[in-house]
């Protein structure tokens, strides 16, 4: 159904604007009077190509709300709700003070679904860019339970602590790959460079060159050659390291492969414990039951091998056992977390108990990613060190022995 973008007046006089569906201009209009807006611009809402941009024709570059901006917009519909306001003037004053069109636009196609009787969730769910599957479970859970302010609310408390673990794992790295990154350019600039510049003054000098100046003018003279021959070969493996990722098997076996790798394995799976954990909460105090609270989980869940354990604790489940039990058969979750939902599920007291291992695992998240960060920065200084001294030393003994030949 077309989308018509408006403006007009209300019955109080003030102008409003948004965008509504309708079959045509006509019924756009009468559809608007229905709701009590004079209309005085309507127009339908198309792209300005007929092309596809690239976003859409490659969904994967798709641009999605920031999960800040969606944890914001979740507390503010809460509040508004909290405070007495019906849900549709909610979605109203949400829309009017979005800053951005895109945001303004899916707020007033939400609206306007939920004015024709279609429930939120259902609304949300035609908006999986804003949306994800998770988020659009849990707002259907607090529309069936009578607590959507309360489930609202539990997502942008959940929003914000996601964000605040991204944060913190991309703080962490953040200045390593800089580093790195500086360091490959400036060792890249003195090799393909410097270094020739050098050589064409040792090689007028007809000495025997000391193996390790030999060694650096043979690697320099081969990047300069033969460059885009290493450009073509790391794309071609960089294609094919990717296309292995995107098939089944693959993906399966370098996620089963990066859970035993030393310090990066358990790092792993701490982050995706301490997910699980706070997903798993959230959803199961928001009403929604267990069986369905682990398929909407395992969508959170990066690595295909601890998505399968948790698949198996929910097919294990329909058989009358429990979701300790089932975690510690696959012996891939941390023995804490699977003791600690084992005590809730005896006490009835999960939802406390995941919270506080959520809690408990974004902090050693935090500490591991702390340690991990103090032990990369001497080691990339000592590498970067090594390298600059071989280079030196390559480059002064030619001079040494010069000088020792001209004394």
């Amino acid at each position: 159904m077309p989308v018509y973008g408006y403006r007009g007046l209300a019955a109080d006089g003030r102008t409003v604007s948004g965008v509504i569906d309708a079959d045509s201009a006509r019924g756009a209009r009468g559809k608007l009077r229905g709701l009590g807006i004079f209309p005085t611009d309507v127009k339908e809402e198309v792209s300005a190509a007929p092309r596809l941009s690239l976003a859409q024709r490659l969904p994967g570059l798709k641009r999605k709300m920031p999960a800040t901006e969606l944890s914001m917009l979740t507390r503010q519909l809460a509040s508004l709700l909290g405070g007495g306001v019906p849900l549709l003037d909610a979605l109203t004053v949400l829309t009017d003070q979005a800053a951005k069109p895109a945001t303004k636009k899916m707020l007033s196609q939400v609206r306007e679904r939920v004015r024709e009787g279609i429930s939120l969730a259902d609304a949300m769910k035609a908006h999986p860019e804003c949306f994800s599957n998770l988020y659009v479970h849990m707002v259907g859970a607090g529309e069936q339970a009578g607590a959507l302010e309360t489930v609202l609310e539990r997502l942008s408390d959940y929003g914000e602590a996601q964000a605040e673990l991204i944060r913190k794992v991309r703080g962490a790295l953040t200045y390593p790959a800089i580093m790195m990154l500086v360091g490959t350019a400036i060792m890249g600039f003195l090799v393909t460079y410097v270094i020739p510049q050098v050589a064409t003054v040792f090689s007028q000098s007809n000495q025997a060159l000391p193996i390790t100046t030999q060694i650096l003018v043979a690697f320099s003279g081969f990047l300069v050659t033969y460059w885009w021959l290493i450009l073509l070969t790391l794309l071609t493996i960089a294609a094919a390291v990717s296309y292995w990722l995107s098939t089944s098997r693959g993906r399966y076996t370098y996620d089963t492969w990066i859970l035993k790798v030393p310090y990066l394995g358990p790092t792993i799976t701490k982050i995706i414990t301490a997910r699980f954990a706070r997903t798993l909460a959230t959803l199961l105090a928001s009403g929604v039951q267990v069986l369905t609270a682990l398929d909407a989980v395992k969508l959170v869940i990066t690595n295909r091998r601890l998505a399968e354990a948790v698949q198996e604790s929910r097919d294990s489940i329909r058989e009358g056992s429990g979701i300790g039990n089932t975690l510690a058969r696959s012996q891939l979750f941390p023995p804490m977390l699977v003791e600690m939902i084992r005590v809730g599920e005896r006490s009835g007291e999960l939802e406390p108990m995941l919270e506080k291992a959520a809690l408990a695992y974004e902090r050693e998240v935090a500490a591991s990613l702390a340690q991990m960060t103090t032990l990369l920065e001497p080691i990339m200084t000592i590498a970067m060190a090594g390298m600059i001294v071989f280079m030196i030393l390559a480059v002064l003994m030619p001079i040494f022995q010069l000088n020792q030949l001209m004394q």
